[in-house]
């Protein structure tokens, strides 16, 4: 195994190349194996699957399934598996969700649904994950199948309760962090229990990886949350677009319990009815702020952030720990 690292407590932020550097021959080894994942025998939708991979982001939930295979051994066939079927998996999630958002740009370049319109963007997404499944099954690989189709059932549970209690716009934070677990934190869990899971951890250690993914995966959502209300030009998000969507985050909802009962049916009534009107929702940005949303959004972002690294504090300390707890502070600390 690698040597320790200094704790995370005293050491600098790691940038993005020193968190990939314990694992830089793997994530080439990784991307290759991707793109091969991603052909296809129809000329369509090799083209797309083409566009798709020149797009790539910041390929954060390879580097958390490889690292957490990385803890306990050198990454093997099993691991690679991991990596490439959960991007299979997150891949075919945004194609999907940019035909239900109607969003016509991802990461700056135009969705599939915009250049190929929605039936072919959904069944791009079908496309996806079938192969991310099949993967799994063509190599034996049941106990990851497990773990990510356990996930692709919570994300989904996670959406459709989102969309029933946002009807009301009156639900609790309780309410809130049941369907960020399900809807976001959920893959991000399974990285890490299947990248454990491929390199030999037991099933004690696979649990304490997906409960570290999991913390991790709720301060990544409320950190996005919390680009809602930044006007840093650097943010990639605009001021107030949640509102304008209609969703609730959590600094709304904190802010919800604070104000007056006025207050509240007014900000309500903006959200629902009037998330349009500019002025009105720059002044429900600011009654957030003045309400202490940010701050509070902030402080559990931080708890669960230093809760997740004390559950990867109970294992050995190496090179893909110390990349890890980087991935931790990179999550809450990006400006976009």
């Amino acid at each position: 195994m690698s040597s320790a690292a200094p704790s995370p407590t005293t050491a600098r932020r790691l940038t993005l190349d020193e968190i990939q550097r314990p694992i830089a021959a793997e994530m080439k080894a990784f991307e290759g194996r991707f793109r091969e994942a991603m052909r296809s025998k129809a000329p369509l939708l090799d083209r797309i699957m083409h566009y798709i991979v020149q797009r790539k982001g910041k390929q954060m939930r390879p580097m958390f399934t490889l690292l957490s295979a990385r803890q306990f051994g050198p990454v093997n066939d099993a691991g690679y598996a991991a990596a490439s079927l959960i991007e299979l998996l997150h891949t075919a999630t945004l194609v999907h969700d940019d035909v239900v958002d109607g969003s016509p740009m991802r990461r700056g370049f135009f969705s599939i649904n915009a250049l190929w319109k929605n039936k072919v963007a959904v069944l791009v997404g079908d496309y996806l994950l079938s192969r991310g499944l099949l993967l799994a099954v063509d190599q034996q690989q049941f106990e990851l199948l497990r773990i990510v189709s356990t996930a692709v059932r919570e994300m989904s549970e996670g959406e459709l309760l989102q969309l029933e209690k946002a009807r009301g716009l009156n639900f609790k934070e309780e309410v809130y962090f049941e369907i960020i677990r399900q809807k976001t934190a959920s893959l991000i869990a399974a990285c890490c229990a299947s990248g454990a899971s491929a390199g030999g951890a037991g099933a004690d250690e696979v649990a304490r990886m997906k409960r570290f993914g999991e913390l991790t995966g709720i301060a990544f959502q409320i950190k996005d949350d919390l680009f809602d209300y930044n006007n840093a030009q650097d943010s990639g998000k605009p001021t107030g677009l949640d509102i304008k969507e209609k969703k609730l985050t959590l600094p709304l909802i904190h802010a919800l319990q604070q104000v007056s009962a006025a207050d509240r049916r007014w900000m309500v009534d903006v959200v629902k009815n009037r998330s349009e009107d500019g002025d009105a929702v720059a002044r429900v940005v600011a009654m957030v702020v003045e309400a202490g949303g940010i701050a509070h959004a902030t402080r559990r972002m931080h708890e669960h952030r230093d809760e997740a690294l004390a559950v990867l504090h109970t294992f050995p300390a190496t090179d893909a720990r110390h990349a890890l707890e980087g991935l931790v502070h990179l999550t809450v600390d990006r400006t976009k």
